[in-house]
């Protein structure tokens, strides 16, 4: 994987790259669809291509691990001929979802314990086990496996789960560099940056981070809980520390606002099942503001879902036709409300990107802030 910077703002840090793997060339900032079962719900691999604009998508190890399971992902020649996505594909580490089952999973040095979600089977994630479940899976970036610690954990706890990352960390690349690819192309290895809110922690995390001199860098552990602008300073002081000339990525972010204030700090990639958990749940996001489908004053409404959109399903269905679908609860509706929140999360970082090149990010992104916190 290479990391072209083609140009970074004068005003603040925001920055336009491009990204290239064997699965082809991401334009940065991006957003990536969400597809933890390997496939993003309601959505064809025609509709994230033609209606979204998706040029990386995601898949969930845990998820993927437990179901279908990598002997199948194997025989079908790993994620990207299982599920039809010629595109790259990322995929983490399944450790967000492994310490979410409160009651059901036990941590240690070696690894993290736990019982499936869906029966109640044992397993255990270790660094070496995940790095190979990423190797069944053929993603072209994977994640290492970190802990995730509670976002309110006091700083002894974080100081603690933070060696632990770091030691997993080591163990994730020593697994990562004695092994190959399944499947003839390659992979990169990104390490996560935690920390919680501490900022001692956050900057020796990213420097140990930083000194492994992986393809690309993350940042986990936020949008749990902490306040907005605690959020922000954090990714200030992570990336004064990782490198200028690799990818960063912040992980699980967030809100439209969210990607344009971490866009100017100095991100380069997002993923979030935001747009469409709440394109599902009607609620539509708009140049101009958001919108709850569900509202009374969309049941006469009979001009088309946003006259700014990118999908076809903004100008072809009216309001007050997506308004009648989500109260009869018609599947069409769930589809619709994704279609349109993805595409315009890939419309936005678009704009953000072309806005960064052009030498105006800052007070485009001002306006747009302004403007996507109405509530229509």
């Amino acid at each position: 994987m290479d990391f072209t910077l083609v140009h970074s703002d004068a005003s603040t840090n925001a920055r336009a790259g491009l990204i290239s793997t064997d699965h082809g060339t991401i334009e940065t900032p991006i957003f990536m669809p969400v597809g933890t079962v390997g496939s993003v719900k309601g959505l064809t691999v025609r509709d994230l291509h033609q209606e979204v604009g998706a040029q990386i998508i995601l898949g969930n190890t845990y998820h993927l691990y437990l179901r279908p399971g990598t002997q199948i992902l194997e025989q079908a020649g790993g994620l990207h001929k299982f599920n039809g996505w010629d595109g790259p594909i990322l995929t983490d580490s399944g450790g967000f979802q492994v310490f979410s089952l409160k009651g059901i999973r036990k941590l240690t040095e070696e690894g993290c314990t736990f019982q499936s979600h869906i029966d109640g089977s044992r397993h255990i994630f270790t660094p070496e086990k995940v790095m190979d479940i990423e190797r069944s899976i053929g993603a072209d970036i994977i994640m290492a496996l970190d802990e995730c610690p509670p976002g309110d954990s006091d700083y002894k706890y974080a100081k603690k789960s933070l060696g632990l990352t770091h030691r997993w960390l080591d163990r994730c690349f020593q697994r990562f560099n004695e092994t190959e690819p399944l499947y003839g192309y390659r992979q990169s290895l990104f390490p996560i940056v935690q920390g919680c809110t501490y900022k001692d922690l956050r900057r020796e995390s990213a420097e140990y981070i930083a000194s492994k001199e992986a393809d690309g860098n993350a940042i986990g552990g936020l949008a749990v809980g902490e306040p907005t602008e605690v959020m922000y300073e954090m990714i200030e002081v992570v990336n004064e520390v990782l490198p200028k000339d690799k990818p960063r990525y912040l992980m699980g972010v967030g809100t439209p606002v969210n990607l344009l204030e971490a866009i100017e700090r100095g991100v380069d990639m997002f993923d979030c099942v935001m747009p469409t958990r709440n394109g599902r749940n009607a609620m539509l996001f708009t140049s101009e503001g958001t919108m709850n489908m569900r509202n009374k004053k969309w049941e006469n409404d009979f001009s088309p879902i946003d006259p700014n959109g990118t999908a076809s399903v903004d100008s072809f269905y009216s309001k007050a036709y997506l308004h009648h679908l989500f109260k009869a609860q018609e599947l069409l509706a769930l589809q619709i409300g994704s279609i349109h929140n993805l595409a315009f999360y890939l419309w936005l970082v678009k704009e953000a990107r072309q806005h960064i090149i052009a030498g105006d990010f800052s007070s485009w992104k001002n306006q747009m802030v302004a403007k996507m916190s109405n509530r229509l």
